[in-house]
């Protein structure tokens, strides 16, 4: 047995699910269990309804629903051309009324939402769990007129989560034994399973999500519950690259890499994985394969466990997330004081905030946050204490490989580097892994950071051909 999960892209419009049902017929034979997001933009276009409805704007959100329905109706149509057969006209009729059902009962609670003027977020919840349904849907019914033998199967019978809502955390206890008992005799049987990523159900039934672009960790989830050979992650690009090709179309594809490295990659900012995708994979021992759906005949990248040799670090990849904000505090109160950086923290937890990267000294402390929201409030509270600057506009860069810290010349090379090319950096944090190097510098600077550092370590791979491309 395997995951296939499909992103958005992959399932955009009637021409990619076709494509879509072609590469999972062509796998099986190895009982592919099968997992969609939504359609390109269809979470954000549902986003976008619901804030419109609490400020009121009812009929700008009711016009939204109707180009939401008009949309998969379309593809549904294109998909299932009427005449075409009986089997044909089943699925476009069972597609199309079960969209429009859908569509009014998200008319009735955007003008509900309208009346409240209150958006929460079990509420965003029953808006945006309605693009995954969609999809899978229409890919099921594209699997059953070619005569396959699928079941459709709704992801919150299985996913079992926390109640925080837009964020749940999969409760894995309750949700293992469930996946065994609903998808394995499916499975086993030869059907096809298809089922959404994205979303689950709290224990009372209530529909959540697990966070934005969270179908890459439901299809791990899933895959570790019933311990598939393997997890395939399907994507526009050829695989995990060695840097963002948006700035640097000549990055390179890796083509093997350990699941460190992955999981490094995708938490600061390589945008193939989700963060969390690698971790049910990891406890499972379960290779993951990135793979691009427009081109499926690519052998992607494979992550895998791999014992980290001894021989010096080979850089795999830099990876960047940018609009961070970077605060420094200054204290006279830090001079061998006990406790200062404990008080710091309880500012940072009480607000929810996640550091991604620190600093400190005798009398100052540096660190990064990702998302700015409650910034004042937070900035507030740590001048009780401490001198606070910030700096907006940030950005964290990610330089990553097996044996970073103990391979001498490596952070020479990246600084020397940066250095040529102009660029400051203003944080530094190397030694906390034993498989990334991290600094900070301006937003502005990440287009000739990318470049040097790529030319620095990638200008000839030719001797790790089984790692490169």
């Amino acid at each position: 047995m395997l995951v296939m999960k499909f992103g958005g892209t992959s399932v955009q419009d009637a021409a990619a699910i076709r494509n879509v049902a072609n590469i999972v017929i062509r796998e099986r034979e190895r009982t592919p269990l099968v997992v969609v997001s939504a359609c390109a933009g269809v979470t954000n276009a549902l986003l976008d309804v619901a804030k419109k409805s609490a400020d009121g704007k009812v009929e700008e959100a009711v016009a939204d629903v109707a180009a939401l329905h008009d949309r998969h109706a379309a593809i549904a149509e294109a998909l299932f051309p009427k005449t075409k057969s009986r089997r044909s006209d089943e699925a476009l009729a069972l597609a199309k009324n079960k969209i429009t059902q859908d569509c009014r009962e998200l008319e009735k609670l955007a003008q509900s939402l309208a009346v409240l003027q209150e958006l929460t977020p079990r509420t965003l919840d029953q808006f945006t769990a309605l693009g995954e349904q969609w999809s899978s849907l229409l890919l099921s019914h594209e699997l059953l007129q070619r005569g396959v033998a699928v079941s459709l199967i709704d992801a919150r019978k299985v996913l079992v989560t926390g109640n925080e809502f837009t964020r749940a955390a999969p409760l894995f206890g309750l949700t293992t034994p469930r996946a065994k008992e609903i998808f394995l005799p499916l499975l086993r049987k030869g059907t096809i399973v298809v089922t959404q990523g994205f979303i689950g159900a709290t224990e009372n039934g209530l529909t959540t999500t697990i966070g934005r672009d969270g179908s890459d960790y439901s299809a791990a989830i899933f895959g570790a519950a019933l311990e598939v050979e393997e997890i395939q992650i399907w994507t526009d690009v050829d695989g995990v690259l060695s840097a963002d090709p948006s700035i640097l179309p000549e990055a390179r594809r890796i083509k093997l890499m350990t699941f460190n490295e992955a999981a490094e990659l995708a938490y600061f900012g390589a945008k193939v994985l989700h963060p969390s995708t690698i971790l049910p994979a990891i406890r499972q021992n379960i290779p993951v394969r990135v793979l691009n759906s427009k081109r499926p005949e690519g052998e992607g990248t494979l992550i895998t466990t791999i014992a980290a040799a001894p021989a010096p670090c080979i850089v795999k990849s830099i990876a960047y997330k940018e609009h961070i904000t970077i605060i420094t505090l200054k204290s006279t109160r830090m001079l061998m004081a006990h406790g200062f950086l404990a008080r710091l923290f309880e500012v940072f937890a009480k607000h929810q905030k996640s550091i991604d990267v620190i600093a400190t000294s005798e009398v100052g402390v540096s660190l990064t946050i990702d998302n700015a929201d409650n910034l004042g409030a937070i900035a507030a509270e740590l001048r009780e204490f401490a001198e606070v600057r910030v700096g907006q506009n940030r950005a964290v860069f990610c330089v990553v490989g097996e044996n970073m810290k103990s391979t001498r010349g490596i952070a020479s090379r990246v600084f020397v580097a940066l250095d040529r090319a102009g660029v400051n950096v203003e944080l530094i944090s190397f030694g906390g892994s034993e498989i990334n190097l991290t600094f900070v510098i301006g937003d502005a600077q990440i287009a000739a950071a990318v470049k040097c550092l790529h030319d620095e370590f990638f200008f000839n791979v030719t001797e790790w051909r089984e790692i490169f491309e």
